[in-house]
């Protein structure tokens, strides 16, 4: 099972973050078919949205990430809950580019150079908040580290990897660090911490060097006395049923439902977007929830 840790230094001014996601990314390449490319992109995003989904205080808010870039693959959606469990989709999760000159992936062309990342929590108590920033990358890392400086104005670190097999592209790694400096950081504290984050390796390299998150977050806080915060089992969860599939059709009018497609037995089938999974309405089923349609005026 994956897990995020989140550390803060005792005198208050940092915090890190930090989380090994290799299982749900693996589970989402799984669940979506995901090419080398679109698992890196899907990958980080998901990775990202579990460290800041974690940090919502409220037990039933919820935060979304989407990424509308001009790239290849369309739009990328990753969703978390308040306990860092995600969920997500990319609209192509079939394109693959050729590598860059450095032999890494070409996250950046396969998502956009342009575009937009919104970042929308919503704390179910009224209106959700929502914040967009103008991509800088593609890389989603620079992009998130660059919301919380425009959005928020807090200094922020964020470092996401996924680490694929070259020759069979199925994920082998994955992770990711977020790093604060807190409200009345001095500027000594955010010296030393520039100083160690100029020399962490990349994430997937710390976790290939057998690096846990505890260890992660202690690299990034070196010089402070760091205290641990609390720590989050998470994982790819999604929270579909054929009863919110039901809930969804009765938002269409009845004469709409009545013209939906079959398949070859008869049936009306609905696919999840977020984990691939079927549900299938009878047609007695359909006429069943055109009534309830009618009856509400649809």
């Amino acid at each position: 099972m994956d897990r995020i840790i989140r550390t803060i230094t005792s005198d208050g001014s940092l915090m890190a973050a930090a989380i090994d996601s290799t299982e749900l990314v693996y589970t989402a390449q799984r669940l979506h078919k995901l090419t080398k490319t679109s698992c890196a992109a899907l990958g980080r995003l998901l990775t990202g949205a579990s460290l800041m989904g974690a940090m919502l205080k409220e037990k039933q808010a919820t935060l979304t990430l989407k990424v509308a870039g001009e790239g290849p693959l369309g739009n990328l959606l990753a969703l978390s809950d308040s306990r860092g469990y995600v969920r997500g989709y990319v609209d192509h999760p079939e394109v693959e580019l050729p590598p860059k000159p450095n032999g890494k992936l070409d996250v950046g062309g396969a998502v956009g150079h342009n575009g937009r990342l919104a970042v929308i929590r919503d704390f179910g108590t009224g209106e959700p908040y929502s914040g967009q920033v103008e991509l800088v990358s593609g890389e989603i890392a620079e992009d998130l580290t660059s919301y919380y400086a425009q959005s928020e104005q807090t200094p922020t670190v964020c470092a996401l990897g996924v680490l694929v097999d070259k020759q069979e592209g199925s994920a082998l790694l994955a992770g990711g660090m977020l790093i604060q400096a807190l409200p009345g950081a001095e500027d000594s504290a955010l010296d030393q911490l520039e100083k160690n984050v100029a020399k962490l390796d990349s994430v997937t390299t710390m976790l290939a060097k057998g690096l846990s998150p505890e260890d992660m977050c202690a690299l990034a806080l070196e010089g402070f006395r760091v205290e641990k915060l609390d720590e989050f089992k998470v994982g790819y969860a999604c929270n579909c049923s054929k009863e919110r599939f039901s809930q969804v059709l009765l938002t269409l009018p009845g004469e709409d439902l009545e013209t939906l497609p079959v398949n070859e037995k008869g049936l009306v089938e609905t696919v999840c977007q977020y984990c691939n999974r079927s549900y299938m309405f009878s047609k007695e089923e359909i006429q069943e929830l055109v009534e309830n349609s009618r009856k509400k005026g649809k």
